[in-house]
């Protein structure tokens, strides 16, 4: 799809297509004074959980009054299999961000925030609130942006035992890095489930903790690495999950 994407949330369903809806507030100052839509333009409105429906301008009124007609069927996007989870330990500074962004452009299903033991950063009191909820507004963005209609779900920051949890369950457990008991395999050759969920680790720029190594590994975990250089925590995520969802079938 090709046309802008806007939330509206929730998403109504009218009565019969080709009705009209009006989108205001930040959603429609965006379109109006920034987009700057014109009558006759196509446009896309999604919760961000699945659900779509197209539209065209009908007209932009003041600075943040998008009139959109001729609405089509509400459409429903299916889950993608298999799920793509990411576990990315906090970043320094705006570093966090850009993960999200990335990963949110290339396809990824679910952020989650790991607070592991070598992280510089710290998400505690007001601080964590305020870095999680920019890490969220920031894969709603970027999921508008890339034309997603399910917009990824970012998680609460979750302990290492927490992590551990995800990746028992998981379909493919996979742990980017190089140190593991039994060593670590290209990612390019893992076994991959085609339903069920891929949870992939990624640690923090000073690396894993032994202790983290060895329950990642009870859980099931395997190591895998990328390729021959080190990458940085903030791009490591995006470029595994790019070549899982190549592998996967995701992207053809």
């Amino acid at each position: 799809m090709t046309a802008p994407v806007f939330v509206l949330d929730p998403l109504p369903v009218p009565g019969v297509p080709g009705g009209e809806i009006v989108l205001d507030g930040p959603e429609g100052r965006h379109a109006v004074s920034v987009k700057r839509l014109q009558p006759g333009e196509e446009v896309i409105l999604t919760d961000g959980r699945g659900r779509w429906v197209e539209g065209v301008v009908r007209a932009a009124e003041g600075k943040d009054r998008l009139v959109v007609a001729e609405l089509g069927s509400v459409r429903a996007e299916p889950e993608p299999r298999p799920r793509i989870t990411v576990v990315q330990a906090l970043p320094k500074g705006d570093r966090g961000e850009v993960a999200v962004e990335t990963m949110t452009e290339v396809g990824v299903d679910v952020i989650v925030p790991w607070q592991a033991a070598r992280c510089i950063t710290q998400w505690r009191g007001e601080r964590g609130l305020k870095s999680l909820a920019k890490w969220r507004a920031t894969a709603r963005e970027a999921g508008k942006q890339s034309r997603r209609v399910r917009f990824p779900e970012v998680g609460d920051a979750v302990s290492t035992k927490q992590v551990a949890a995800l990746l028992a369950g998981a379909g493919l457990a996979a742990v980017l890095h190089s140190d593991f008991t039994h060593g670590s395999e290209p990612l390019a050759a893992a076994p991959l489930p085609t339903e069920g969920e891929i949870v992939l680790v990624v640690g923090p720029e000073g690396g894993i903790a032994r202790d983290e190594v060895a329950l990642f590994e009870e859980a099931g975990a395997k190591a895998y690495t990328l390729g021959p250089t080190v990458m940085r925590t903030s791009t490591a995520g995006t470029a595994a999950a790019a070549l899982l969802l190549g592998r996967t079938g995701r992207w053809s």
